[in-house]
């Protein structure tokens, strides 16, 4: 890649952890660029060791040259004069396998650095930057972190366990009781219905479609979905529904764990209770039946999920009651429109 050097272009001052290096940096495309003058000085090495490092990351097929460097017009003093010249800078990714190969003292820093980092990720799960994200104010990214919490906290497995979490402050708590199957499942469907209107159960029955691409699924992981993915309700929802979701659980969470600091005694019902009046403070919608589909029959109509492209010719014979229950979702929600 090649450009000129605009003004636009962000400037700012870079200083390692033990306050040794400084340098300048540029911010471009969310990456780093940096020159081979400065990876010299940032490692504290030779021209020649990096030159060499650069050319086994290429030769070696480590990255690819035209994604990593970028040359630029800079302005430079050369003695008296004041001269322009086209200088090569590598991105972050070319830094950091920079780093891993130099054999210096300050290259040593920065592998210890860097796999604390890479192991804290394989523990965790994650690994963040606290002191930068509260120095920033928070920005962009914060916001993109946030998002991504909300999420993972609307997931069944993280709902569930601290729904589970909570109700074992209850009185008389059993965590083989069938009760607690239904308050989870009681619980799941407000939070749905109060996001889009319809019961998990319902989500299923009426979005999955044999007839549509992927079954009519908006979300899952990997590069094609699964067929457990076709039995979760989430994975059908619209972006708007999504956010509205992924909210709720998240405000209700902190409610409830909130509340449980009160440390006053409650029933399964109490609970109940306190979701609906959050969901009444927040003017959403409160769920006051079981829901017109059950979730076995979401389940059957998952079942004929199918992997891969959308299958137009396939005929599904729905259950009667599955399709029974539908028409009533549906009629409902025209009747509400």
């Amino acid at each position: 890649m090649s450009d000129e050097t605009s003004p636009l272009s962000e400037i700012i001052l870079y200083q390692t952890e033990d306050g040794r290096t400084r340098l300048e940096v540029r911010l471009e495309q969310e990456t780093v660029w940096l020159s081979q003058a400065q990876m010299v000085e940032l490692f504290q090495t030779t021209k020649q060791n990096v030159s060499l490092h650069i050319k086994n990351l290429f030769q070696e097929g480590e990255l690819e040259r035209p994604a990593t460097v970028k040359e630029s017009l800079t302005v430079q003093k050369e003695g008296q004069r004041t001269v322009q010249r086209r200088v090569e800078f590598f991105n972050l990714d070319a830094i950091i396998s920079v780093g891993y190969r130099v054999k210096s003292h300050r290259g040593t820093q920065f592998r210890i650095w860097a796999t604390q980092r890479l192991r804290e990720y394989i523990v965790k799960g994650f690994t963040l930057d606290d002191e930068r994200l509260k120095r920033a104010g928070g920005g962009n990214y914060f916001d993109e972190l946030l998002a991504r919490i909300r999420d993972i906290r609307s997931s069944e497995k993280v709902f569930w366990r601290k729904v589970l979490e909570i109700y074992a402050t209850s009185i008389g708590y059993d965590a083989r009781a069938e009760a607690s199957q239904l308050f989870f499942a009681t619980v799941q469907n407000k939070v749905h219905w109060a996001a889009h209107g319809q019961t998990a159960a319902e989500v299923i029955a009426t979005r999955a479609d044999a007839t549509k691409q992927n079954m009519g699924l908006t979300s899952w992981t990997g590069e094609v979905p699964r067929k457990a993915e076709a039995a979760i309700a989430k994975n059908y929802l619209a972006a708007d529904e999504l956010e509205a979701l992924n909210r709720i659980v998240n405000a209700y969470l902190e409610f409830a764990e909130l509340q449980a600091l009160n440390r006053k005694p409650m029933y399964m019902g109490d609970w109940v209770a306190k979701l609906d009046d959050f969901l009444r403070l927040s003017e959403r919608k409160i769920l006051r039946h079981a829901g017109k589909v059950s979730h076995d029959d979401a389940v059957t109509t998952a079942a004929f999920f199918r992997p891969g492209c959308a299958h137009s010719r396939l005929r599904i014979r729905e259950p009667e009651k599955i399709r029974r229950g539908v028409d009533l979702v549906r009629a409902s929600a025209d009747a509400a429109g």
